[in-house]
């Protein structure tokens, strides 16, 4: 279940032109890829094509070939669902940004101005 919501959301962040098979293969076994664990290429190259293949069978499935061969998309045009999903990824992509840029203020001290160095030409 975790590959389908990466595929979306991979394919939510390209445009109209699309993606091909092989790269969202790519995009997919790089964001599941970890120092302890390095899963098959081959099954998730199996799993997107068979993901692809039942995700955009009819006009008004969440997902349209681009017409190249290989290539698939978002189907925006037809389908309220990839609507949906581009609104609710473009949330969640805003929420992190927020939540980033409050996380860099809260690490920059009010009182950056004062200085604890120490002088080496000073007497004791």
């Amino acid at each position: 279940m975790t590959y389908d919501k990466q595929i979306l959301q991979i394919l939510t962040e390209v445009d109209e032109q699309g993606i091909s098979v092989s790269s969202l293969t790519k995009h997919l076994y790089n964001e599941n890829c970890t120092f302890f664990y390095q899963p098959d290429m081959q099954e998730i190259r199996q799993y997107v094509q068979q993901y692809l293949l039942k995700n955009s069978k009819s006009p008004q499935s969440l997902i349209e070939s681009t017409g190249k061969r290989g290539y698939y998309r978002l189907n925006t045009q037809r389908s309220v669902d990839a609507h949906q999903l581009m609104l609710e990824f473009q949330q969640m992509k805003d929420q992190i940004r927020m939540s980033s840029e409050e996380s860099d203020d809260e690490i920059t001290p009010e009182n950056s101005s004062q200085d604890f160095s120490l002088n080496l030409f000073e007497d004791f």
